[in-house]
Formats: C-alpha cells, structure tokens, sequence
C-alpha cells in the first residue's frame, strides 16, 4: 500500500520502480500513466477476487454436494442394514425348528439349529443377489448378524469360550462350502440338491430317503416362493414368510401380499 500511495504523487519526469513479475522494472511516469496504470492494477485485483469468491463458491458448493451426498449413502445403508437385519430376523424367529428335529431326526443342538437356520440364510442370499449393489451389501450384513447370533447363542448356552471359538472357525468353514453346493444343487437337478442337503444338513447321517426328498421339496418351493416377492419391498423391508415344512399342495405357490412399511423400512 505504501508504495501505490507512492504512485500516486508521481510527477513527470520522476523515475519510479514498479514490481514485475520478472524482476525491478525501471519506467519514465508520464502524466495520468500511473492512474492508468493504478486503475488497471485495481480492476485486476478486483476481478482476481471476484473469480477467487467464485471458485471458493463452487468449492463451497462442491463440499454441500459431497456432504449431501455422505448423508444420502449413509441414511440409505442404515436401511439397508435394518432391512438385513429383519430378514435375519425372519430366518431365526419365523422358521419351526423343532418340526425340523422331528421330522429329520436331528439332534437338538447348537448346531442342528446353525444348519437350519444357515439353510434359510442362504435361500435369503440368494434371493437378494438378484437386487444388484443393494441387494449384495444386505447379504453381507446379514451374514454379519448371524455369526453375532451364533457367538451370542453359544455364550448364553454356558460354552467354553474356547470351544466355542473352535466350533465358531468350523461352523465358518462349513457354512462357506454349503454355499457352494447349495448353489450348485439349487442350478442343477434333485439329485445334486439332495447330494448337497445330505452332506450339509445332515452331516451325512440320513439313512431314509424320504427325509431328503422333504427337504429337496422344500428347498424348491421356498426359493420359487422367494422369488415372487417384491424386490423394492424386500430391500425396504426385508420381511420375508415361510411355507411349511410339509403342505398338501407344495406345489401352488401364491403372489403374497405386498408388506406395509414406513421410512425407517419397518
């Protein structure tokens, strides 16, 4: 500031030093030159902090959009996540263990309880991965919830922390292979459904074959019930039914009805 006030009583003749971007350049003052030459260096600065309040505005806005953006995905996976969590919900508390256990001659344990209920989790799996994005973080989180499940089951049973650590990395280890052949016997034909339901299950100890035809059934018919559903309302609500286990007519199935649900996707 000093050196423009400087400027300004500059006379003709008067030599004076004006900053260049290169170094000291030395120029004779002609009268109204520095005015000029003043009115050009303020109109710079003035439009240089216009397009600098323009470009922190864009910033300003940019950051609002990203923010906005933040919110958005952040509201959306909470609902994502409460809609997992229901449809877990559904597999645990809407399934009839214990007509399981008779039926199939299972052992009432832990894990009879993790194979049914992993058999319903995958079923749900392979409904939601039809939802695309949405549809795969539900099933990660719903995986999620049931090892949560399982680990708090197991500790509410009175297991020993260590032996509940070791059937926790077996029951990871079998749930991912029966992934595998229940995907496997779910694209081809009853017999390689029943091979996958008679190894996983069961653990391979179903001597009759009209327990593994119950459950090829089954398995059949809940899949093609599934896929009847809505996909927006299962994303939104995660509420999903059960045929039973034994019906007169397996073979029916019928468009349920649409669930009602509010924001929150309950």
């Amino acid at each position: 500031m000093a050196a423009l006030a400087r400027a300004l009583s500059c006379q003709a003749g008067v030599t004076q030093w004006i900053p260049g971007c290169r170094g000291l350049l030395q120029t004779a003052a002609v009268p109204g030159l520095c005015r000029r030459m003043l009115c050009s260096v303020f109109q710079r600065h003035k439009a240089g902090t216009f397009q600098l309040s323009k470009f922190c505005g864009g910033l300003i806005q940019a950051n609002g959009a990203i923010t906005q953006q933040n919110r958005s995905f952040y509201n959306t996976n909470k609902k994502l996540k409460v809609a997992a969590l229901r449809m877990y919900t559904c597999c645990v508390e809407k399934t009839d263990y214990e007509e399981f256990f008779n039926r199939c001659q299972m052992p009432d344990t832990l894990n009879s309880w993790f194979l049914v209920a992993q058999l319903h989790v995958w079923m749900c799996l392979v409904r939601l991965k039809q939802e695309g994005r949405a549809g795969k973080y539900m099933c990660h989180y719903m995986v999620h919830c049931m090892w949560e499940d399982v680990e708090q089951r197991g500790k509410v049973m009175g297991i020993n922390s260590t032996v509940l650590k070791e059937d926790l990395k077996k029951m990871v280890e079998n749930f991912y292979a029966a992934l595998f052949g229940y995907d496997e016997g779910i694209l081809c034909d009853d017999r390689v459904l029943a091979s996958a339901l008679w190894r996983n299950l069961f653990n391979r100890n179903c001597d009759d074959p009209r327990h593994l035809e119950l459950l090829v059934e089954y398995v059949r018919k809940q899949v093609q019930h599934l896929d009847a559903l809505s996909g927006e309302d299962l994303l939104l609500t995660g509420e999903v039914s059960w045929r039973p286990l034994v019906e007169s007519n397996a073979r029916s199935i019928l468009k349920p009805l649409s669930p009602v649900y509010n924001d929150e996707g309950l």
